[in-house]
């Protein structure tokens, strides 16, 4: 059945010829109905028997299906050989074309598999000299640890050796790093309150050749208050990053908490860079500006080569004019700085923490890891400096 125009009906896939009342000049008859040539535009003047060799698949419902099209093999209804069927019934027939067999939903999935786990190309090139970065923003929930570990995973994986230190008490990047990090264990509290050399608790991260990670424990959510009465309380993490090594590592990540307090200070004073995730959302904008603020007093205070090198759009969901917006706005605001990548929602990047994977390890053709693969090829290829592998 065809949608009626009138008095007119269409066949299958035909387009009505005029109006409902008349046609143009050289229109089929009244009460007759224009069908397609080919897949094109409505053509009254082709006899049907000419297409009765065409090779495809018919998609309209009074034809033979699939292979000739002028085959009648089980239909009582089919025009007899050398008769000119009404052009009201002629079906319409999709050409069948050729198309690369790998190029199927799983064959593309595996190519993004492959490139997300660095298992193609060549290494991205790596820093002059290490570069340290802290990754705030005042408000939770915007992705915080999800970037840190994420990217940090993907550069790895990439020939880049990554340090993160998680220094939010809750330890999630330790978690989703699967590093220990129970009462007792040896953590960043240690170093910033009983001054423990940073080498003694940083741990390698297992299947990950060229990432560490300094673990978190519950006992950090005392040293904002532990940190108050000490001397020099805003230098203790650049301190200690100063005596460490980090002539054998491309990257430092601090992924700090959701709060402007004594660490999160501590984080801006030891940095060069920040990188601020932003979720697309209008809340995520309230909390920028005040971070931006500490931000400057850190700059003016303790350390005046702090900048924002980079801003990362996260959670983003393409169905909302309001994602939309939000990036639009960031970008007019922090112009060059803003990644090209925008991370999307996706339900892996949410499911790997609880397999203490990153999501580039857990699902690697999955969107998230994706847009995160892509993220830290930008973050890598930004003008920095390079230096050669070995």
């Amino acid at each position: 059945m065809g949608l009626s125009y009138g008095r007119q009906a269409t066949s299958g896939l035909g387009w009505p010829a005029g109006t409902p009342a008349e046609g143009p000049a050289g229109s089929a008859p009244p009460g007759a109905t224009a069908g397609l040539g080919g897949l094109g535009w409505p053509s009254t003047d082709r006899d049907w028997s000419a297409d009765r060799g065409s090779r495809g698949v018919q998609v309209n419902g009074d034809g033979p299906g699939i292979g000739t099209a002028g085959s009648s093999r089980g239909d009582r209804n089919a025009a007899p050989p050398g008769a000119q069927a009404p052009r009201g019934t002629r079906p319409v027939v999709m050409p069948e074309t050729t198309r690369d067999q790998g190029d199927t939903p799983i064959g593309r999935a595996a190519e993004a598999a492959v490139g997300a786990r660095g298992l193609a190309g060549q290494p991205w090139p790596r820093p002059l000299r290490c570069r340290i970065m802290t990754i705030a923003n005042q408000k939770g929930g915007v992705g915080k640890t999800t970037t840190a570990v994420n990217l940090a995973a993907s550069l790895a994986l990439h020939g880049s050796r990554v340090l993160v230190i998680d220094l939010d008490p809750q330890g999630n990047a330790s978690t989703a790093l699967d590093v220990p990090h129970h009462a007792g264990v040896s953590s960043v509290y240690d170093v910033l309150v009983e001054e423990r050399p940073l080498a003694e608790i940083v741990r390698p991260v297992g299947e990950m050749p060229g990432l560490f990670c300094a673990p978190a424990t519950i006992d950090l959510a005392g040293a904002e208050i532990e940190l108050v009465p000490m001397v020099a309380r805003e230098l203790r993490l650049a301190k200690a990053l100063r005596a460490f090594d980090t002539s054998e590592l491309d990257y430092v990540l601090v992924d700090c908490p959701p709060s402007l307090g004594l660490l999160t200070v501590n984080a801006l004073v030891a940095a060069e860079e920040v990188l601020l995730p932003i979720q697309c959302e209008y809340y995520a904008l309230e909390g920028v500006q005040q971070l931006l603020n500490t931000a400057e007093l850190v700059r003016v205070n303790f350390n005046p080569g702090l900048h924002i090198s980079t801003v990362l759009l996260t959670m983003y969901d393409g169905r909302t004019r309001l994602a939309a917006d939000v990036a639009e706005d960031v970008r007019a605001h922090f112009g060059a700085s803003v990644l090209r990548t925008i991370i999307p929602r996706s339900v892996r990047v949410s499911e790997a923490p609880s397999r203490g994977q990153s999501v580039i390890a857990y699902d690697p053709g999955s969107s998230g890891a994706i847009a995160y693969t892509e993220a830290a090829r930008e973050l890598a290829m930004q003008p920095a400096g390079t230096r050669q592998h070995g």
